[in-house]
């Protein structure tokens, strides 16, 4: 009798704890969807001369360390 009981018990904290996980997934998920990663900070402006240099930019600054085989 005691097994039967200790089964039904573990099988319920089981199941509790897939719904628990469960709701907690969809809850992140719901956070996920309602903020926009790729919307720009419009009160944010870099003063003149102070943007992200561009990838030709960067190209131009590198040096040559050495010779690729």
């Amino acid at each position: 009798m005691e097994t039967l009981i200790t089964t039904a018990a573990i099988a319920l904290l089981i199941a509790l704890g897939t719904r628990l996980i469960h709701r907690l997934n969809a809850q992140h998920d719901a956070r996920i969807a309602a903020h926009h990663f790729g919307d720009p900070f419009p009160a944010i402006h870099r003063p003149p001369g102070h943007s992200h240099p561009t990838p030709t930019e960067q190209a131009a600054h590198r040096r040559r360390t050495g010779t690729w085989p």
